[in-house]
């Protein structure tokens, strides 16, 4: 494989060929039609998931804390608007538009705004368990099956 610095293999990466079956049907989902759960007062959760892999839109109100706590899921947060304080492990930062925090699993983590809001997207593998049936519900409410897969409406075979 010959590449170029900072150019990958397009062919490879793009291949059609697929190696398997496909594993469902893909579908789409807008974020503003899930409904936003809150286990904390001010944090808004919107779980989209897929078969191996979770986003949980995520939003914090001005003065929200997300307790320091540890999950076996690894994640990666992504913030989209606005700034939060993150701790990782102990590592505080302020996290702003386009700053990404890597997760392993068991890692001790928490976040909080003070005066702003922050929109962020949390990426879990495997999706979170504490997640998963109001995931599972969304899921039901876009047609889609417990396992991520759904009919895209208009499509052959789709609902």
């Amino acid at each position: 494989m010959t590449t170029n610095a900072g150019h990958g293999d397009a062919a490879a990466h793009f291949t059609t060929e697929a190696q398997g079956e496909p594993a469902g049907t893909g579908r789409y989902v807008h974020v503003d039609s899930i409904a936003q759960a809150e286990f904390v007062p001010g944090l808004g959760f919107r779980p989209v998931l897929g078969q191996r892999a979770m986003a949980n839109f995520v939003s914090f109100e001005p003065g929200v804390m997300a307790p320091r706590h540890v999950h076996e899921e690894e994640q990666i947060v992504i913030v989209l608007e606005g700034e939060f304080t993150f701790d990782l492990d102990g590592d505080v930062r302020v996290m702003r538009k386009g700053d990404v925090a890597v997760i392993p699993s068991w890692v001790p983590h928490a976040a909080w705004t003070t005066d702003s809001h922050c929109l962020e997207v949390d990426v879990f593998s495997p999706p979170r368990r504490s997640l998963l049936a109001l995931a599972e519900a969304q899921a039901a409410d876009t047609g889609a099956e417990a396992d991520g897969t759904a009919q895209v409406p208009g499509a052959a075979g789709g609902a």
